[in-house]
């Protein structure tokens, strides 16, 4: 029997904030996958190793979580004021499906070095010594987002003393700013109200702050839902039942907001919404082993991906409590204590996240200019990705 050979397409393998991922440049991806398709989404999957009825993704790229089953496609932009176009790809683990519906506002933190990296910024715009502006279109949700890049010698910065909870090792600090995170150029809050009664069949009524801004995301008060707010990984993941109540409020919460026109259309959009709850600071140990005291936070946000809690926190959704917090009268704003702010110290699984967000109100609604935090992003590996022909 005659056998494929394997071909190989140049790649680098990066950390972003607390998430990893498969970074390419457009044109070096294979004619086929070179526009959107099931060409590219095969290829991708391929890539990452799934779909893996094992869950473990152990003949691919992938890390069998939400934050390492992730590729960013790069290219050139035409967009005037922007220099690169980012396209985000969430690689479903179990399933043969590559979600395009958000963004990944960690891996964010990596598409300015890569896109430096791969000479698709001019160099005009690079200083010897100093900070690259790196001007990202995201083509996922059709935003502007400022990257920007530690430079030492003509060259990325990547080590550094910037720490980042949910990262083992410190690294260069770069700074993303999220300009009008409203996602997808949607209505801030689509049902028009800060705080919606979410009716749940089977599960129950619940006060939700639905909210589109980083990524849409469907923030609940934990005690309602029998929470702390300062649970980690172990306390959810294990339970199924828990996890089914979670996925069905995510479903009805995407119906609301107009994101599906039918329930069962949830299913096939993992990414997005993002559903979390959140309470008031309380002291808690995090997964690290690190105290956190409630006197150094503002409130607890626990947020799930890809229908798991996740170890720390996702960067768009972290752009989403950025702007709730920032809101008065939010249910994120509500914990964190009430009123007027411009930045919130939050506790997540592995620790805790200042976020900071511009919120400003005319003609009875409200918008927000941007969004700003500070994350961190390192090559881990460049070379080339194999995939066996014929996969695509």
């Amino acid at each position: 029997m005659s056998q494929l050979p394997q071909i190989r397409i140049p790649a680098t393998y990066m950390r972003g904030g607390t998430s990893k991922g498969v970074f390419f440049n457009l044109t070096d991806l294979p004619p086929a996958a070179q526009v959107p398709g099931s060409a590219r989404d095969a290829l991708l999957l391929r890539v990452i190793g799934s779909p893996d009825p094992y869950g473990k993704q152990t003949d691919g790229m992938g890390g069998a979580t939400s934050s390492t089953s992730k590729t960013v496609i790069l290219s050139n932009s035409d967009r005037p004021g922007h220099d690169v176009d980012y396209l985000f790809g969430q690689v479903s683990i179990d399933k043969a499906f590559v979600d395009w519906s958000g963004n990944c506002g960690n891996l964010t933190a990596a598409v300015g070095s890569f896109a430096i990296n791969s000479g698709l910024v001019d160099a005009a715009r690079i200083p010897q010594n100093g900070t690259a502006v790196v001007r990202v279109w995201q083509a996922n949700i059709h935003k502007s987002i400022i990257v920007r890049v530690p430079i030492s010698d003509g060259a990325v910065q990547e080590t550094g003393d910037f720490e980042l909870d949910g990262v083992t090792f410190p690294a260069a600090e770069v700074q993303v700013e999220f300009i009008d995170p409203a996602a997808g150029g949607d209505a801030l809050f689509p049902t028009g109200k800060l705080i919606d009664d979410l009716d749940v069949p089977g599960v129950g009524n619940f006060q939700a702050t639905m909210i589109n801004a980083g990524i849409p995301t469907i923030f609940l008060d934990a005690a309602a839902i029998g929470y702390r707010g300062s649970e980690l990984q172990a306390d959810i993941n294990g339970d199924a039942k828990a996890l089914a109540m979670f996925e069905t409020i995510r479903a009805y919460g995407a119906l609301r907001m107009g994101l599906i026109d039918d329930i069962e259309q949830a299913a096939a959009r993992q990414h997005t919404p993002k559903l979390a709850f959140v309470a008031p600071p309380v002291n808690y140990t995090a997964s690290s082993g690190k105290a956190i005291k409630a006197t150094d936070i503002d409130l607890n946000v626990r947020a799930l991906s890809m229908g798991l809690l996740h170890h720390a926190m996702m960067g768009t959704a972290a752009v989403a409590i950025a702007t709730a917090a920032a809101i008065p009268g939010t249910l994120v704003n509500l914990a964190a204590g009430g009123g007027e702010r411009n930045s919130v110290r939050f506790g997540h699984p592995s620790g805790s996240l200042r976020v900071g967000a511009q919120a400003s109100q005319s003609d009875g609604g409200w918008s927000v200019d941007k969004a700003i935090m500070s994350r961190s992003a390192r090559v881990l590996m460049e070379g080339w990705v194999r995939i066996p022909d014929g996969s695509f």
